[in-house]
């Protein structure tokens, strides 16, 4: 089977790849359709009074259309209506059948119904394009907020001839209007395409109503489809930008936490490696001696000074006025932390988590800082 790919848009950093469970509390959102009106459409509606009933008639349309992360096109879900290039055919052939009966030009007539039977065709070609298809969504993974947030949608064709220019876009982007991915489905084969919307806010997400359209192949009527996506994705604050220093650490008696070196750096010997020694205490000449002789020991770096230490990286340490721009310093910390290879805790209104370290416990806080 083949396989095509057409990207919109650059490719995000990686993240964490781990599925995500909402909150039964967070579980359903608004759509975006149904939220309150920004003040850009405030200032649509004194330009264009119309526009507040076509976005109240969106907004109804909308939530007749069920959730579901896979859709199969069929004549009950995709609708068609001519183009411009549609109208002013249909304009050109009544002329044309006015002036042939006026004139009596046999030739007149041919050429009116030949462009007639060509249109109609191209209707039942256009309809049949869409008509069939399966749109199924990737599950998108967690992304900072600020960021463009990609994800991808498969197109699955059992039909034995390709289907040609299918779009998607993301309904009611706004700005410049909708960013279309353009893309061919080969027969019985698939294609990914892949979308990017802005999220405005932290938190549970949920993906916004997608369309899917074609005006293949004469280009006189537009085929179209609404899918909503029942998919959520998680939006993380975004960092401070640049990142303040690390709070400081609270040692412990036992010797638990992370190692912090005082002074001036210097060590005064070597112990052998322990699990959880940071790579840059690990004197690498040795190493490779003891790798070349076969014994495989390795060993660090170690000095008096090095006392082990706690970092809880707390809400309250944050000090600044905005809840969120505290949360956006909270998220720099346990990013910087986490580079660091430190044992970190987090602390928040509704809980905390244990100190820990890598790339489970990163985005373990991170979550937390999201749905806080």
């Amino acid at each position: 089977m083949a396989l095509m790919d057409s990207v919109a848009s650059p490719l995000l950093p990686p993240t964490d790849t781990a599925p995500l469970l909402p909150p039964a509390d967070k579980a359903h959102l608004p759509p975006p359709a149904a939220r309150a009106p920004t003040p850009g459409h405030r200032a649509l509606d004194r330009l264009d009074p119309l526009a507040s009933v076509r976005r109240r008639f969106q907004r109804w349309w909308q939530e007749r259309l069920p959730f579901c992360d896979s859709l199969l096109l069929t004549q009950r879900n995709v609708y068609i209506l001519p183009t411009g290039a549609g109208w002013m055919l249909a304009l050109t052939l009544l002329v044309l059948l006015i002036a042939s009966i006026n004139f009596q030009l046999n030739l007149g007539y041919l050429l009116t119904f030949l462009l007639a039977g060509s249109a109609v065709v191209g209707m039942h070609v256009c309809h049949a394009n869409l008509r069939g298809i399966t749109l199924q969504l990737q599950a998108p993974e967690p992304h900072f907020l600020g960021s463009s947030m990609a994800f991808k949608v498969q197109l699955s064709s059992a039909r034995r001839s390709p289907r040609h220019g299918i779009a998607l876009s993301v309904h009611g982007a706004g700005g410049a209007g909708p960013q279309w991915v353009w893309t061919d489905v080969p027969a019985q084969g698939q294609a990914r395409v892949q979308l990017a919307f802005k999220p405005a806010r932290r938190g549970l997400q949920r993906l916004p109503t997608l369309t899917a359209e074609t005006r293949f192949p004469l280009g006189s009527f537009r085929v179209w489809t609404y899918w909503r996506p029942a998919a959520q994705v998680l939006v993380y604050p975004a960092p401070e930008v640049p990142a303040p220093p690390l709070p400081p650490s609270a040692p412990l008696a036992d010797g638990s936490g992370s190692a912090v070196a005082q002074g001036s750096g210097e060590f005064d010997g070597v112990r052998a490696y322990r699990r959880g020694d940071p790579l840059k205490l690990v004197v690498w000449k040795k190493a490779a001696k003891s790798l070349a002789s076969g014994s495989g020991d390795l060993l660090s770096r170690d000095a008096p000074q090095i006392r082990r230490h706690e970092l809880w990286l707390d809400l309250a340490q944050a000090a600044l006025p905005d809840p969120e721009a505290r949360i956006a310093r909270l998220t720099a910390w346990v990013l910087q932390a986490d580079r660091m290879g430190l044992n970190y805790g987090l602390r928040l209104p509704g809980g905390q988590i244990a100190p820990g370290a890598g790339a489970a416990h990163r985005r373990r806080c991170l979550e937390a800082l999201a749905l806080c």
